[in-house]
């Protein structure tokens, strides 16, 4: 549901603005040093042992000499640091928030990429969702590389200005028009859901690793089915900014209720049998509903 313009300028002012400036006009930016490396290199030690069991992908879009961890909320505590970093959601928030009661974490991955591997088709994470292009932002990625990534491993190719509207013009890649930004464990790669991207060919001798963490409109379906994921005994665990973000918030209007009521109240024990059902509705909405019921007690 589309908020109040108050509110959308309230998050613009609110929103860190020159990594909101550079996401408008080219579709990506680089926060540096927005964690220490050392963080950053304990989740890289917690994913190790889960990297060595993984099987590698099937097919080309995954990639057949990749391997790939979900579930990141449960491989490594300090998965939590990223995920609800507090400069990002602003400004996660300030493309996804007109657009929506709540943002949902979409997808908490790992990947590894093996020497070898070829350059990834380029595509737009928005596609996965089947509505219309070009007037609204769905998703926006952030990817946070645990090893040293360079255009001779594998980082990954953006095409500037290919966001937005740009993304519904029909367009032949070109290959010489993208760029692949060296990054170093502890800054953070952003980029919309609508800009054209790949994660470009190893040809090192080392294995790359990174961890993708996306964020989409909270009435979608996401990526990773969260309820699976996360159940509520695993949940319940969870800090209520992690616990929010995996789904476990109602978003207006009465969507993802549990028996009527917000399953956030799973985490805390889970209502009683055959409670009441409770109205979750947007401001506009529940004026609209009164204002119908006003309107019939008026004498004829």
């Amino acid at each position: 549901m589309v908020q109040t313009q108050t509110s959308i300028a309230n998050m613009r002012d609110r929103a860190p603005a020159p990594y909101v400036d550079q996401l408008a006009r080219k579709g990506w930016c680089i926060m540096p040093d927005a964690l220490p490396a050392q963080r950053i290199n304990r989740l890289d030690d917690d994913l190790a042992e889960a990297f060595e069991r993984a099987p590698y992908c099937r097919g080309p879009f995954y990639g057949e000499t990749t391997k790939r961890l979900g579930r990141l909320p449960l491989r490594s505590v300090h998965s939590e640091a990223l995920i609800c970093h507090a400069r990002i959601s602003e400004i996660v928030h300030h493309f996804l928030g007109p657009w929506c009661d709540h943002v949902q974490l979409n997808t908490p991955q790992a990947i590894a990429v093996d020497p070898g591997a070829p350059a990834q088709a380029p595509h737009r994470d928005q596609d996965m969702f089947h509505g219309p292009k070009g007037g609204m932002e769905y998703l926006l990625n952030v990817i946070w590389p645990l090893t040293p990534f360079d255009p001779h491993n594998g980082a990954t190719r953006l095409w500037p200005g290919s966001h937005g509207s740009a993304a519904i013009e029909v367009s032949t890649v070109q290959e010489e028009q993208a760029v692949a930004p060296v990054l170093a464990p502890g800054s953070a790669l952003l980029f919309l859901g609508s800009t054209l991207h790949g994660a470009g060919a190893n040809r090192s001798g080392s294995v790359p690793r990174a961890v993708v963490i996306g964020y989409s409109l909270g009435w979608l379906k996401p990526y990773e089915n969260l309820w699976l994921a996360y159940p509520p005994l695993v949940a319940r665990h969870f800090s209520p900014e992690l616990a929010k973000l995996a789904g476990y918030v109602q978003h207006r209007p009465n969507l993802g209720n549990f028996e009527g009521q917000c399953p956030s109240t799973l985490l805390t024990g889970g209502p009683e049998p055959m409670t009441e059902l409770r109205d979750a509705l947007l401001p506009q909405q529940a004026d609209m509903v009164e204002a119908y019921y006003r309107a019939q007690r008026v004498p004829g």
